[in-house]
């Protein structure tokens, strides 16, 4: 059965019409159609229409029975039989077409159709006609698979793999359902839909090209450009109509869906966000070039033009540079914005078999600001060591390679998933391990910079001397960047060593929020660069002591002084874009025309107003580092003004191109087309007057209208003096519109050259980035100075808040030393109104350890967090919250606080404790700050005092660092009288309020107390647990058994305790005191 009818007739419904239905009036070329012929004609019609997504070869197959088609619509009046009802007729040459329709079109007829009788003389019943035509498909169907075999345009010749492209199962269009399909493979649409059964084994010339773009791009969704949108296909359209809440439909073989071209950097940023890496393919032809060319009909050409994932979002089709509030305020509330840090990790491992050691290596690169990291380290089987750098870092996306260990797979798997929101999740991408063998890497690394050129690229011989598990890392991270075009950022000269030692547990928020951390605090920057400047000072002190002093002189001046200038300064740095991001993007040659203008903008007028202030700045600023900062930064910026001049405002605003650069001059290429294009424009202005002389209108002009240029308009009632020769465009009822051959031929070569004036000038805008891009490490120095300006102001906005001090820092003295110390988040959120109760702190040299015990609830990890923050202040350069303070360099501040498992990592609440406290042994000194806060209470009450008070007496003892310790075990307070001169216990004052007895019975009522959040010397007897429970809302019967209970095990204690304490006084020997021991059953 041809496919032209069996689409039509498939339906029952559709051949009782059609028998029904003719009219008696037909002529003789043709019937009066009705609805079952008008069915016939669409199908006829949608099988040989010629659409983007057509076959060639399925529309010739197919217009061989566009004749039998025809025959099958006019029919002869002699053959003609008229109904004695109604007044019909039917065909008789009608139904031999019929019968020759409904068998097979190759003979197939005489199997099906040789039958006793004439049966096709009277209209058959309708089930007669069904068996018929489901024999017939049966055996076309046969006779397709055939056909497909023999033309080798099956999917299986196509060499693709479909279980990376299509989802199983995929849905049905039309009246047909989605058919199922094996796990992973192309699911095809259903049998019941005859177009779609075709199509599922011959590709569209559009889904071919889509095919070859995603095999080579397997592990990307493609957004593929067509016309006016964007265009997913297969399995990338299921996955982005999810992500996107856009629908998805059936469309050929394949399902799609589709974003508008002017939202795709909302949309390619919200699938980047939930962790996708998205492709971009562009038509690179246009349409006037394709006409004039040897491919005219042939389909565009279409290559991928970018790549992005969470951390390679650069380039114009994101917008890098847009702000919050410019996207709030143009109407794209809805964009995902750039997170504070976006960092590409890649790490590999090493494994020493002689000294079966384990070192892990990594570089981590934020290719939209330029930032470098690296570092080579030792780790054991708990990996803390690269979990401290992980988090250290943060950052969005790791690199590793597919050979990684259980442990770092299990410990990457708990940091993936640490969040339960995808858009804060980070991205893990394998790469084959055979990138990241030294040998494979280090020619990577050579043949990279052995290209670098330039003022600020790094040289080969600096690479070639970095650690082997660093070159194993920056090999692969070389090639992955290449795949974005971003690589030249590691070409930096400066790259910045890290550590795993970060403050997260002492400056953060307790439920891990920005409010009520350290940087809540001291953030009162007014640029995004100096923002992200600032968390890099917070989480990475100052060691140098001459650093310090020359930042704590800056604040100092800046909060002295009523200086004009400073305020002018102040003034310049608001409302900037991110110039740090912005003048990345251009160094990697991906910067719109808009961002640039914006860019070099603000950098030329903030050099030019530094210009100005530079008299002022070196008569009235006394301090070294704001005097270098103020006036090298104009010098630095100059380069911008000059690529400033050569840009045409108006234009770099539209983002046009083509009449970007003011002077073409420098620009020949440029110069030449534009000469061509002011031609063809003269001989069509000359040829004006020709068409006033043919048509005698002298006062006659061109018109333009829906794009068309240069037409010539004339009024219909004069449409007979137009020569025969000319193409109507258009007409309304009152005037056409036309061209003449002359205008036809030169309008065709206007538009080519238009548009080659647009590739020719997309090549200069490229060149001319590149040019910007050789003093890109002059503007990032000057970024920075204006960055550190930034800071700078902002911490001595924090020390006018009001009993703030500077700091007094000794290299060479080992203490802490703070008067009316206060914790600076808790003192800001609890406003003037509520006044945060001051503590000293007194730590030296030979009273290093302070053992802290106190009633729950009392105060005691606040104050311990106190005094990290305000060490980690003073190394920043800031003032701190204290009357006064005297504080020694340290090198490190160790936290133990807090319990919480790790189920992804396998580790108990217990383990976690103990994990940390073996890092904090391992890598504390003398000259360290360690805080523990309440060690070993994650487990049985003997285990945990055995392990507290072994560590504690191991860090006073053998490490010797400054020491905060903070616990509810009382046998841990007898360390003072062991160690007397080196240990001291404290506890958190209160009020002990005596139980009410007026009611009369012998219950036992829980204590309540009173907290006065002071620091007292002295150990506390009891932690007063009960208080908490009481103000938790545990029920009062509950409360009584618990306060008895308490009341009987500190009797037992207590007695215990004095036999010891008798014991020992008597100075018995060591035999006779272990068998009393025995008796009193303290000693098993």
């Amino acid at each position: 059965m041809p496919k032209s009818l069996k689409k039509s007739c498939s339906a029952q419904t559709s051949i009782s019409r059609y028998f029904g239905g003719l009219s008696s009036s037909n002529t003789q070329c043709g019937i009066k159609q009705n609805p079952a012929d008008h069915q016939l004609l669409r199908g006829k019609q949608k099988l040989s229409s010629d659409d983007d997504f057509g076959s060639p070869t399925k529309r010739a197959k197919l217009s061989v029975k566009n004749k039998e088609l025809e025959d099958l619509e006019c029919g002869s009046e002699d053959s003609k039989l008229t109904s004695s009802r109604g007044g019909r007729s039917l065909c008789s040459s009608t139904l031999e077409k019929l019968k020759s329709f409904t068998c097979s079109a190759d003979g197939a007829s005489s199997k099906t159709c040789k039958q006793e009788g004439n049966v096709w003389s009277a209209a058959p019943d309708q089930h007669q006609i069904t068996n018929r035509l489901q024999h017939a498909e049966e055996e076309d169907e046969e006779e397709d698979v055939e056909e497909k075999e023999s033309q080798g345009v099956t999917a299986s010749k196509q060499g693709f793999c479909f279980s990376v492209f299509a989802k199983s199962g995929g849905g049905g269009g039309g009246g047909g359902g989605g058919g199922g399909g094996k796990d992973g493979e192309l699911s095809p649409p259903a049998e019941s839909s005859a177009t779609c059964r075709c199509s599922k084994s011959i590709y569209t010339p559009l889904e071919q090209q889509v095919i070859q773009l995603k095999q080579q791009h397997k592990d990307a969704l493609l957004a593929v450009e067509c016309g006016y949108k964007y265009r997913f296909f297969g399995e990338d359209a299921e996955i982005a109509a999810k992500e996107l809440n856009i629908v998805c439909h059936l469309d050929h073989n394949f399902m799609t869906c589709s974003i508008p071209t002017h939202r795709l950097f909302v949309h390619v940023r919200r699938l980047v966000s939930h962790g996708h890496k998205v492709g971009v393919v562009k038509q690179t032809e246009t349409s006037a070039i394709k006409a004039s060319g040897a491919n005219r009909n042939s389909l565009f050409t279409r290559q991928l033009s970018a790549l992005y994932t969470k951390s390679t979002l650069v380039g114009e089709d994101v917008n890098p540079v847009c702000r919050l509030e410019d996207v709030v305020e143009g109407g794209c509330g809805d964009v995902v914005v750039d997170p504070p840090n976006s960092f590409l990790l890649c790490i590999s491992e090493n494994w020493d078999k002689l000294k079966k050691q384990l070192t892990v290596g990594l570089v981590a690169v934020q290719p939209s600001t330029g930032d470098v990291l690296l570092d080579c380290f030792p780790d054991g089987s708990s990996r803390s060591e690269l979990e401290g750098r992980i988090l250290k870092i943060n950052p969005v996306e790791i690199l590793v390679p597919s050979d990684l260990s259980e442990q770092t797979q299990r410990l990457l798997l708990s940091i993936a998933n640490a969040s339960a929101q995808a858009d804060d999740r980070v991205r893990v991408e394998k790469r084959d391990s055979a990138q990241f063998e030294f040998a494979s890497a280090m020619n990577t690394v050579t043949e990279f910079y052995c290209h670098a050129q330039g003022k600020g690229s790094r040289s080969l011989s600096s690479v070639a001397s970095l650690e082997s598990p660093v070159i194993c890392c920056l090999g692969p991270l070389i090639q992955y960047l290449q795949e974005f075009s971003l690589e030249r950022v590691l070409r930096s000269e400066r790259y910045t060593k890290t550590n795993a030692h970060t403050l997260a547990e002492a400056t953060q928020a307790t439920d891990g929020g920005v409010k009520g951390s350290l940087l809540w605090v001291l953030d009162h920057t007014r640029t995004p660069f100096g923002k992200r400047l600032m968390r890099k000072w917070v989480s990475q002190p100052l060691t140098d002591p001459q650093s310090i002093s020359e930042r704590q002189d800056a604040v100092q001046e800046i909060l002295q002084s009523d200086s004009l200038t400073l305020n002018s300064v102040r003034s310049l740095l608001s409302h900037l874009p991110d110039l740090e991001r912005g003048i990345c993007s251009i160094y990697h040659k991906k910067s719109s025309t808009q961002e640039f203008y914006l860019i070099s903008s603000s950098l030329s007028r903030l050099g030019l107003e530094l210009q100005t202030l530079l008299p002022a700045i070196q008569s009235q600023i006394s301090s070294k580092l704001l005097r270098s900062l103020l006036v090298d930064t104009p010098d630095l910026l100059v380069p911008a003004h000059s690529f400033l001049k050569v840009l045409n405002e108006k234009a770099a605003k539209l983002g046009n191109k083509t009449e970007l650069f003011s002077d073409l001059s420098g620009f020949p290429v440029l110069q030449e087309r534009t000469e061509q294009i002011r031609s063809v424009l003269g001989e069509i202005q000359d040829h004006r007057r020709d068409v006033r002389l043919t048509l005698k209108a002298p006062a006659l002009d061109y018109t333009a209208v829906s794009g068309q240029e240069f037409l010539i308009e004339v009024k219909n009632s004069l449409s007979s003096n137009i020569p025969p020769d000319w193409v109507k465009i258009s007409s309304t009822k009152a005037v056409s519109r036309y061209h003449s051959p002359f205008l036809v031929d030169r309008y065709k070569k206007l538009l080519q050259l238009r548009e080659q004036l647009l590739l020719d000038c997309q090549r200069e805008w490229t060149s001319f980035l590149d040019q910007f891009g050789e003093h890109y490490h002059t503007m990032k120095r000057a970024i920075s100075h204006l960055a550190t300006m930034d800071c700078l102001l902002s911490l001595a906005e924090v020390a006018k808040q009001g009993d703030y001090c500077r700091p007094e820092v000794c290299e060479n003295q080992h203490q802490i030393i703070i008067r009316d110390g206060r914790h600076p988040a808790i003192d800001l959120l609890m406003g003037e109104h509520n006044q945060y109760v001051p503590n000293n702190t007194e730590l030296q040299v030979h009273t290093r350890t302070m053992i802290i015990t106190g009633p729950n609830m009392g105060g005691k990890s606040s104050y311990i967090r106190q005094v990290a923050i305000i060490c980690v202040m003073a190394q920043m350069g800031s003032y701190v919250p204290a009357s006064e303070a005297c504080l020694g360099i340290l090198d490190g501040i160790y936290t133990r606080m807090g319990a919480s498992d790790n189920i992804y990592k396998g580790r108990s609440t217990f383990m976690e404790e103990l994990t940390e406290a073996s890092e904090i042994i391992s890598h504390a000194t003398e000259r360290s700050l360690v805080i523990l806060d309440e060690l070993g209470r994650g487990t049985s009450t003997h285990d945990g005092i055995a392990i507290a008070y072994a560590t504690l007496e191991y860090f006073i003892r053998d490490v010797k660092a400054l020491t905060l310790f903070v616990t509810h075990y009382p046998p841990l307070c007898e360390l003072e009288r062991v160690y007397p001169e080196h240990v001291s216990n404290y506890h958190m004052a209160f009020l002990l309020n005596e139980p009410d007895i007026s009611t009369g019975t012998d219950e036992i009522q829980p204590e309540f107390i009173t907290f006065l959040y002071q620091l007292t010397e002295g150990a506390a007897g009891r932690s007063y647990g009960l208080n908490v429970a009481r103000l938790a809302d545990i029920p009062d019967s509950i409360l009584h058994i618990a306060a008895r209970k308490a009341r009987e095990l500190e009797n037992m204690v207590n007695a215990r305790r004095y036999c010891q304490h008798t014991l020992f006084l008597q100075n018995q020997s060591g035999s006779r005191l272990i068998e009393k021991l025995r008796l009193c059953h303290l000693v098993t």
